[in-house]
């Protein structure tokens, strides 16, 4: 799709207009209450779905309830606690690098800026950025996972395929302020209309903004495409 940068900046504005009036209350789903919570339940994320991660916290939150608690823990009993959110290998070895990190680093509390939160063991760019954005609400970039990755190509906001790429097309796209809000928007139209694989295009809210890239299947002839 041929587009100008203006143009394609205009359209995003639409987008968001139009997924905000359809999702006016989207937020993270991953329950927490409080960055640290928010920290490793994102680590927990990884290749798991919010639900199942927020059954996993619900007790861990009540076993492990600070950075310290973390830190301490035998990676074991971790191991076991978190096993149903799956790589629970790889993410107890994660959530205890990064308490210690917290608790040795940055008296127990955790950092508030992207260059501190990628020091930490096992905090990668995307995870920083739930962070800051949901804990501090600071927009220092935008949270590409699955969802927002897909949907960004399907609706032509970018050509790329790596996360780090897609988000630097969105940082251009989206207005800073929103850019924690663009993401949630994008999540929440992913799972509830914009599938994978049968994307309900014919009740999109935003279907006459979105070029359909990738979908094979055809428009039904009655649709309520979105403004």
């Amino acid at each position: 799709m041929r587009e100008t940068a203006q143009a394609k900046t205009a359209r995003t504005k639409k987008i968001i207009t139009g997924l905000f009036k359809t999702y006016p209350t989207a937020h993270c789903e991953l329950v927490h209450q409080n960055p640290l919570e928010l920290l490793v339940a994102t680590i927990l994320s990884a290749q798991c779905t919010d639900k199942r991660v927020n059954i996993v916290t619900e007790t861990l939150f009540k076993k492990y309830r600070s950075a310290q608690d973390f830190a301490d823990a035998n990676i074991s009993e971790l191991e076991q606690d978190i096993r149903t959110a799956g790589f629970y290998k790889n993410k107890a070895r994660n959530i205890l690098s990064a308490c210690r990190d917290i608790v040795e680093k940055h008296g127990s509390a955790v950092p508030r800026t992207m260059e501190e939160l990628l020091q930490l063991g096992g905090v990668g760019r995307k995870t920083a950025n739930v962070v800051l954005g949901n804990a501090f609400d600071i927009n220092v970039g935008v949270v590409v996972d699955t969802h927002v990755g897909r949907l960004s190509h399907r609706l032509g906001l970018t050509t790329h395929r790596a996360p780090e790429k897609i988000e630097a097309d969105l940082m251009k796209l989206v207005p800073q302020p929103q850019w924690t809000l663009f993401s949630h928007l994008l999540i929440w139209h992913g799972r509830r209309r914009c599938f994978a694989r049968k994307p309900d295009c014919g009740n999109c809210e935003v279907l006459k903004l979105c070029p359909r890239i990738g979908v094979k299947e055809p428009l039904p002839q009655k649709t309520k495409g979105g403004k």
